[in-house]
């Protein structure tokens, strides 16, 4: 009898490794596809491509690319089932290639614009949203970043100490993040309700999240960028407070097409010190709720 449940027991555990291994296998096609492993964000896998090649200044700073290059798709759902949002970052000269590859892959394109104002060369931010198998999608994805110079993959440098003190940032914000190099990074959502796109019930970190980068300069100054995904009616309160705290508003546009609520995108660029920047930030966050 004994020996009789340790069979039992090997069997359901070779049984549920193989599930197991069965489940993981298409996100292992998926990051192969696409030359990057994911990290799991509120429950979806995100693929980061930040465009490490391309050195890009606003004014005198030195754009790092964890604070407004990262190129990234998000995918949610089952395998077979899946739905993919997220945007690339293309020069101006590597759009036409870009657009025209996923117009040929049936790839929805969302939006195309800038999220910054003055930088150079100029950045464009391509905008996709798609449902289906997601390897399928993946390797489309994948066709258009080859008509990009972007990197592939970890960085072969070694990881950069972080040099922006994170306890005052996420405190001062109200929000837990994550952090490297000298800059910092809260993502909250503050849109109320579910998100839809036609009958599909989206995930909100995945469209509606609002990304707050931050970039210290040096030990009197930093600047930040991000967008506030915010609902109709919150859109001018958030402008207001950006603007009295001297951030300036560099763009306010969609992302999606045909979503319900409509969501606008309020991109911001604030440069100064940084705790005059947390006190707009923060004044910021709390008109949008």
């Amino acid at each position: 009898m004994n020996r009789l449940r340790s069979l039992s027991l090997v069997w359901l555990s070779l049984a549920g490794s193989a599930r197991a291994g069965a489940q993981s296998a298409p996100w292992d096609s998926v990051a192969r596809i696409l030359g990057t492993a994911p990290t799991v964000v509120a429950g979806y896998q995100r693929f980061g491509f930040p465009r490490r090649d391309l050195t890009v200044r606003v004014a005198d700073v030195v754009i790092a690319p964890g604070l407004a290059l990262g190129g990234w798709i998000g995918i949610d759902g089952a395998p077979d089932r899946a739905m993919v949002a997220g945007d690339l970052v293309v020069t101006a000269a590597e759009l036409p290639a870009v657009v025209k590859s996923l117009t040929e892959d049936r790839v929805a394109i969302t939006a195309i614009h800038n999220h910054l104002a003055g930088e150079s060369p100029n950045i464009l931010y391509v905008h996709v949203h798609q449902m289906g198998p997601a390897v399928t999608i993946a390797a489309a994805i994948d066709r258009a970043l080859q008509r990009t110079a972007t990197p592939r993959g970890p960085s072969t440098a070694p990881p950069a100490p972080v040099t922006i003190d994170t306890a005052v940032v996420f405190r001062r914000l109200g929000v837990a993040g994550r952090a490297q190099g000298a800059v910092a990074s809260v993502s909250p959502v503050l849109v109320r309700g579910p998100i839809r796109m036609g009958r599909v019930a989206m995930t909100a970190a995945l469209v509606a999240a609002s990304p707050i980068n931050i970039q210290r300069i040096s030990a009197d100054r930093a600047v930040a960028t991000g967008d506030f995904a915010l609902t109709a009616e919150r859109v001018q309160p958030v402008l207001r407070a950006l603007v009295e705290h001297g951030i300036t508003p560099t763009s306010i546009h969609s992302h999606l097409v045909g979503e319900s609520p409509t969501i606008s995108y309020l991109h911001f660029w604030g440069d100064g010190s940084l705790e005059l920047l947390l006190t707009g930030l923060r004044a910021a966050l709390d008109a949008a709720r």
